[in-house]
This record gives C-alpha cells, structure tokens and sequence, in this order.
C-alpha cells in the first residue's frame, strides 16, 4: 500500500545518523524542511528539501520550520560538552527538546520522532542519560503521539565511532587498542556493546512516521550480535586493510581515565567513560516485528564497508 506524502520537520540533519535519515526520507517520497546553522553541508540537493537556517535556540527559526509540518523527526544531540559554546547536556539534549515541543503546539504536527540512547531511564548515573530522559519526558507529555528510539552504539562508513575504532586498530599511535576497564589495573569491568547500523536506524525513524504500530512506544535498538569491548576491536581489525594484525586491546583503569577526563582538552568526558562501564544492549524482537525488517548483523555489515572507512 502506498504510503501518504508528509512535509516533515527535521532536526540534526548534518549529523551522522541525520544524513542516512534525510536520504530515507526522500527515497519514501516525503518533503523535509530542514533546521541547520549552515545548509550547505547538507547531504542531498533536492527540490523537496527546503533548508531553514538556525538552530534550536532561534524562535523565527523554529517556527518556520514547524509550519504546516505534519510530522517532526527530533535527532539534535550531543556526546561531549563545549559550554562556552553554549553545548551542554542540559541545555541541547532538555531545553532544545521543549523549545521546539513548544513551537510545534497548535500546529499541524501530528506525529513526533524522538533519537533518544539505550541507557536513558530516570536514575541514569550519567548526564548524558539523564539529559535524554528529561526529553523524552517531555515528548511523552505533549498532546503529539510519538515513537521514541534507544539506540545502542550506531555503526556505519562515515560514523565517527568507526572511524575512532579504525585508528585504533591501524594508526602507529597507541600501540594498543583501549577501552574503558573497571578495576584497579583496569581488568575487566567494560560494559557489553550491540552495534546497529545506520542504515536500519535511519529506516526505522522514517518508517516510524506512517507505521500505526510504532504510535506512543519507546523501542531500543541493536543489532542482533553482542560484543565485549575487545571482542569488538578485534573483530573491526579482521576487517581494516591497513590493521595492525597484532595489536591487543588494553583496559585503561577507570580512576585514571575519570581523571583525564578533567582534563583541558582531554579527548574524552566523565560520562563517556562511566557510560562505557554499562551495558548498551536490548531486546529487538518487538522492534522486527513491528517495523517488519531483521536489523542488520554487525560483521557482514562491517566487511561491506570497511574498505572505504
């Protein structure tokens, strides 16, 4: 059956899983009105993709892009703090979220989208997580019927995780792959991991949008294979052209990272680190089912792509 047209309202556009949901948005036939500080780095050049300059703290901005929309697909968020730039957790992830809750009010949007983490709950340990329940709380209280998505960790080519990873396994520096451990000497402790490509986000997302079934849920996300920290650096090495075929994966101790962390200009934040001590895995059944698909194992997806990482 064919599935109606929607003008949709779209917000993080430029970022990872943004651009793989644009394109899905075109190729499902819809119009998108785009919310981005510089539209040129925009993905796709098409008639049906109508770019509105400014962000989620611009009220003309926003009311613009919410005019005469039918549906809103909300992805802004942030894994590290720039707070001279205005970039928290409380301030991007909470207040952009109401922000554009409430220039959406009174308008046609009738169906809402929500990028939220696998992790997000109410007595969340990181805020990071907190930050992204206060949001999906304030979705879950609108009037607007919704479908919120907890993805564990997105993978795909142009992703930054995987690109991170590739380092790792292929850059002279450090010798070693690391993670997150948890004891004294850094043994053992890391969370496990459920990789989902993004793609199949991506599809979710837009799907979400004229699927009846997905009204008013919440879904996590993953993919079907789970993964310890070096159960997956070594399966990404089998797979980089350039890897260096004998490099280990090495627990860094959580107290010596917390205090990196603290650092100026420390490549990582304290919410990284104890979100790393969790595990980001789900049940996906309910996900299948209801968008009619089977997410993608991470492995073969992974050797589709590597060689262009």
């Amino acid at each position: 059956m064919t599935q109606p047209s929607l003008c949709v309202a779209l917000t993080g556009a430029t970022g990872f899983v943004g651009r793989h949901t644009l394109v899905q948005l075109m190729l499902a036939g819809h119009r998108v009105r785009v919310l981005a500080r510089d539209p040129s780095r925009l993905p796709v050049t098409d008639a049906r993709v109508r770019p509105v300059q400014g962000d989620l703290f611009h009220d003309s901005a926003l009311s613009e892009l919410v005019r005469d929309a039918d549906a809103v697909i909300h992805l802004v968020g942030i894994i590290r703090e720039i707070p001279r730039l205005g970039q928290t957790f409380e301030r991007i992830h909470a207040e952009g979220t109401r922000r554009l809750l409430a220039a959406a009010k009174g308008t046609a949007v009738q169906r809402w989208v929500q990028m939220s983490a696998l992790g997000t709950r109410p007595n969340a340990v990181s805020r990071y997580h907190a930050t992204k329940w206060q949001a999906e709380e304030a979705v879950r209280r609108s009037s607007i019927p919704f479908t919120i998505f907890r993805p564990s960790i997105i993978h795909g080519e142009d992703g930054e995780f995987i690109k991170m990873v590739k380092g790792f396994c292929c850059n002279p520096l450090p010798p070693f792959m690391p993670y997150f451990g948890a004891g004294l000497f850094g043994r053992g402790g890391a969370g496990k991991l459920q990789p989902v490509w993004v793609k199949d986000v991506a599809r979710c997302l837009v799907e979400a949008l004229t699927n009846p079934r997905a009204v008013n849920e919440t879904y996590p996300l993953g993919g079907p294979d789970v993964y310890t920290w070096p159960e997956l650096y070594l399966t990404c090495q089998r797979h980089f052209p350039a890897a260096k075929r004998g490099r280990k994966p090495r627990a860094i101790p959580v107290w010596l990272a917390k205090l990196v962390a603290g650092l100026p200009l420390a490549p990582f934040n304290r919410d990284q680190v104890v979100m790393s001590q969790e595990d980001s895995t789900c049940q996906i059944t309910k996900a299948q089912e209801d968008f009619g698909f089977q997410l993608a194992p991470f492995e073969p997806t992974l050797a589709g792509y590597a060689p262009r990482v």
